[in-house]
């Protein structure tokens, strides 16, 4: 066995003449275990909520999303579409078409979006997974139908179960001259018929009907605000986007589903690395316990490094054997505080220990494990145990080969 980690192991499990030295030690574990089972837990926090949201968000994000550079909406040059979906990496391209308007059921009345979709909208999405009551109809027998975000539902006391109560819908009619006979809105009906619970931002404005019946709406038979387009190869196949920014040309923006969302997952990667570093800080202010108890250990054992020394025993080992102590006295936490974030990590993915209140998508916090973030920890508690170990091993080293009996 290496000279110095043989002596480091001895003086790690060894009696201590000292009693304090025990229980600074001990808190010095302590308080790397802790650390240790804390950052692993907060990045699988922060994992599982990040693929919960991509999964909400995504629920209703296609693959690519085109939308042009400048205005609200635009017209496709005939034929450009169909070149689209004749593209062999395109499954389906749905186009739709969403405003600001102004609601009204029953008595209730509110602002909110109304965006209009075409018959491919649900393969393009996985809509239907995300409907809670009711069903998903647009149009049907010259009618038209909408299916209301949960928000939405609540906020106008909107009854799928009604089959006789329409939804009102005003918008605003374009270049429209505003007099006294004047009438500026156009005001059409849809019967809501179901109710879908995706993410709580889009539930609380959105409301899905025929693109015909916005485009009635608008005033705007041919127009369509983005069009939107699932892949074979999800939006991963950079060679069929190019293809499809070929067709459009350079008045369009495409963009995949991470970047539909890119500010608010940059945001919570920030949130994730902000809480790691806080963590990070904490664990430095413990790793002060872990200097006091090697500087207390050097003291109590100086008798031995002095006969280490006189016995031939260089410099450089008396160093290694502290900065070795430091070390295992890291490993310890490292190991304890790991087995205690998989224990938890097991436990919150079985039973759920750890949950939500009532009216989320969701019963329980989510949490993701990942080896890369593992990895990360050890190296970053590893470096903290290290740089606490210096400066008693420094300090080890300066010891003489002889010390005088007073």
């Amino acid at each position: 066995m290496f000279f110095p980690l043989k002596i480091a192991r001895r003086y790690l499990f060894a009696k201590r003449n000292t009693n304090a030295i025990n229980i600074i030690s001990g808190i010095s574990v302590l308080g790397i275990t802790i650390g240790t089972a804390a950052l692993i837990i907060v990045l699988s926090v922060f994992n599982g909520f990040e693929e919960l949201l991509s999964k909400l968000l995504g629920a209703l994000n296609p693959d690519v999303k085109v939308t042009p550079y400048t205005g609200k909406t635009f017209t496709l040059e005939e034929g450009l579409l169909e070149k689209i979906r004749n593209l062999d990496g395109v499954v389906a391209v749905s186009e739709t078409l969403e405003e600001v308007a102004f609601f009204e059921y029953k008595d209730k009345k509110d602002f909110g979006v109304i965006k209009g979709v075409d018959e491919y909208f649900t393969t393009v999405t996985i809509l239907d997974s995300t409907i809670r009551e009711g069903k998903v109809v647009f149009e049907k027998d010259d009618s038209y139908y909408a299916v209301v975000g949960g928000g939405m539902r609540n906020k106008l006391f909107i009854d799928v179960d009604d089959p006789f109560t329409a939804l009102a819908v005003y918008m605003p009619k374009r270049n429209q001259r505003v007099g006294a006979m004047s009438q500026p809105f156009r005001k059409m009906f849809a019967y809501p018929v179901g109710t879908f619970v995706n993410q709580q931002d889009y539930d609380q404005k959105y409301i899905l009907s025929s693109i015909e019946f916005t485009r009635q709406l608008l005033g705007a038979p041919e127009e369509c605000s983005a069009l939107e387009i699932k892949l074979k190869n999800g939006d991963k196949d950079q060679a069929t986007i190019n293809a499809i920014r070929d067709i459009l040309g350079p008045d369009f923006q495409l963009k995949n589903r991470y970047q539909q969302d890119e500010a608010f997952m940059k945001l919570m990667n920030v949130e994730k690395w902000m809480s790691f570093a806080i963590l990070v800080l904490m664990m430095i202010l413990v790793s002060f316990n872990m200097i006091g108890s090697l500087w207390m250990i050097v003291l109590e054992k100086k008798y031995d490094i002095s006969i280490l020394k006189s016995m031939g025993t260089d410099d450089t080992n008396i160093r290694n054997i502290f900065l070795l102590e430091g070390l295992l006295l890291t490993l310890v936490g490292i190991v304890v505080g790991t087995l205690l974030a998989v224990g938890f990590y097991w436990a919150q993915t079985t039973f759920g220990i750890i949950s939500f209140p009532g009216g989320f998508a969701f019963d329980s916090y989510p949490i993701a494990l990942r080896l890369s973030d593992i990895f990360l920890v050890w190296f970053t508690v590893a470096i903290i145990g290290f740089l606490a170990s210096i400066l008693p091993a420094r300090r080890a080293k300066q010891v003489p080969a002889m010390i005088r009996e007073e």
